[in-house]
C-alpha cells in the first residue's frame, strides 16, 4: 500500500484527514490494528484461561463457539476494517474514512466484542445483533467508496466482505440452532483465503519488484497474467467445492489442483531473492500457507487429515500469518518508519509461523495435543504481543514527516 499524496499540515496528518479526533483515528489502520492485537491477546487469553477451568466465557452462547468467532470475526475482522480503511482510498484516489466518523465505526466493532463476552449477562440475542452491525457496516462504506471511485475492478475484494458478512448470520444461525457452524466457518475462511488471492496477487509481486530494483538488480518476479487468472479461478472453486460438496474425492480432486496452480504463482514471484529483507520475504512465507492450506483441506476431504486441523491451516497459516505481515509492513510505511524488518519483528514473524506449523499439528499427535495446545498458545500470543510492544507506539503517535532511510 502507498500513501495518498497530499499536502501535510503540522503534526504530519494529511490534508482533509480530521484532526477534532485522537490522532490514533486519523486513519483506519491506527485503531483497528492496534485493537484487532490486543483482542488477539485477550481472546486467547480467555480460551487458554476458561480451557484450563479458571474463568467462564459466555457459556450460553457456548465457550468453543465464542472462541472460533472470536477469531475468524473479532481479531480478524479488525484487522481486515484497518487494511481496507487505507487501501481503498489508495485504490479510489478518495480521503480516507477519519475523526469521528472512524470513531464510531471502530466503536460498533468494540460493541460487537464486549456484548458476545457478556453474552451470559444481555442475551444471546442481544449480544448476536450488536455483533452483526460492524461488518455490513464496513461494507456499505467500502462500497461507497469503490462506487464513488468508479473503481469497478475493486469490487471483487468488496464481494469477500459481503461473503464475510453472510458467513457471520451463518454462524450465529447455526450456534443460536445448536448446530456446529462448520458453514459459517468454511464461508468465512473462504472469504479471507480469497481476498488474500486477489490482494496477495497484487501487493506480494510488487513490494518484491520494488525491493528487487532498489537493490539494482533485474530478477524481478513475474508480471500479472493469464496464469494468475486462472490459479485465482481455481482456487476460489476449489473453496467453492470445499463449501457446498459432500463428495470428498471431488474436493480433494480441486483442492489438490489449486494447491498446485498457487505454488506454481509463488515460486514464479521469486521469493527466495528477498531474503536479505524479511520485511519482503515473509509475505511470500504467508502465501506459501495458500497451497499448504488448499493440500490440507484436499486431504481432509479423503479422511487423509483432520478437517480441524486443515482449518487451522487456513485460519492461522493462510490468514493469521498474511495479516501479521501486512500489519507490520503498512504500520511502517503510513507511520514514515523505514521499510525494513527489525528483530523484534521477525521474532513475531517466527512464533506466528510457528504457531501456523503447532496447532495443525495436534490432529496428527492427538496424545500431545494438550501440549501442543499450550505451546500454540504461547506463540500467538509472543507474536502478538512483539506486535504491540513494538507497534502500539507509533500507531499512537503522530507520522514521522520523513521515512528513515
Amino acid at each position: 500500500m502507498t500513501t495518498i499524496p497530499a499536502a501535510r499540515r503540522p503534526g504530519g496528518v494529511p490534508r482533509g484527514l480530521s484532526t477534532t479526533a485522537p490522532i490514533i483515528f486519523s486513519y483506519g489502520f491506527r485503531p483497528f490494528f492496534l485493537s484487532a492485537a490486543l483482542w488477539a491477546i485477550v481472546a486467547m487469553l480467555l480460551w487458554i484461561t476458561s480451557l484450563a477451568g479458571l474463568t467462564d466465557v459466555a457459556e450460553t452462547y457456548g465457550t468453543v463457539h465464542w472462541h472460533a468467532h472470536e477469531m475468524l470475526f473479532g481479531y480478524a475482522s479488525a484487522v481486515l476494517a484497518g487494511f481496507l480503511l487505507t487501501a481503498v482510498p489508495n485504490w479510489t484516489g478518495r480521503l480516507p474514512v477519519s475523526g469521528w466518523p472512524l470513531v464510531f465505526l471502530f466503536l460498533v466493532w468494540v460493541a460487537g466484542r464486549l456484548a458476545l463476552l457478556l453474552s451470559d449477562y444481555i442475551g444471546t440475542t442481544a449480544a448476536i445483533l450488536a455483533d452483526s452491525v460492524f461488518l455490513p457496516l464496513l461494507l456499505f462504506i467500502c462500497v461507497r467508496e469503490v462506487v464513488a471511485g468508479r473503481k469497478w475492478k475493486d469490487l471483487k475484494v468488496v464481494a469477500g466482505l459481503m461473503a464475510l458478512s453472510v458467513a457471520n448470520v451463518l454462524y450465529h444461525l447455526a450456534v443460536t440452532a445448536g448446530q456446529h457452524p462448520s458453514l459459517g466457518i468454511k464461508l468465512a475462511l473462504s472469504a479471507y483465503t480469497a481476498m488474500i488471492l486477489v490482494v496477495g496477487g497484487r501487493i506480494i509481486p510488487s513490494f518484491t519488484r520494488n525491493w528487487i530494483n532498489k537493490t539494482g538488480r533485474t530478477d524481478f518476479p513475474a508480471a500479472y497474467d493469464r496464469f494468475d487468472t486462472a490459479a485465482i479461478l481455481c482456487g476460489v472453486a476449489a473453496l467453492a467445492a470445499w463449501i457446498v460438496l459432500d463428495d470428498g474425492r471431488l474436493v480433494a480432486g480441486a483442492a489438490g489442483l489449486a494447491a498446485v496452480m498457487h505454488a506454481v504463482r509463488l515460486a514464479r514471484w521469486r521469493g527466495w531473492t528477498t531474503t536479505a529483507e524479511i520485511l519482503v520475504t515473509v509475505l511470500h512465507v504467508a502465501y506459501l500457507f495458500v497451497p499448504l492450506g488448499f493440500l490440507a483441506i484436499g486431504l481432509a476431504a479423503v479422511n487423509l487429515f483432520d478437517e480441524t486441523s486443515a482449518i487451522h491451516v487456513l485460519s492461522v497459516g493462510t490468514v493469521t500469518t498474511m495479516m501479521l505481515a501486512v500489519m507490520t509492513r503498512a504500520s511502517r510505511g503510513h507511520t514514515g518508519r523505514v521499510l525494513t524488518a527489525s528483530p523484534t519483528t521477525i521474532a513475531s514473524y517466527a512464533a506466528i509461523v510457528l504457531c501456523a506449523f503447532l496447532r495443525p499439528s495436534a490432529g496428527l499427535f492427538p496424545e500431545f495435543a494438550s501440549l501442543i495446545y499450550s505451546l500454540s498458545g504461547i506463540a500467538w500470543l509472543a507474536a502478538f504481543g512483539l506486535f504491540v510492544l513494538e507497534y502500539g507506539p507509533m500507531l499512537i503517535r503522530v507520522r514521522r514527516r520523513v521515512a528513515e532511510g
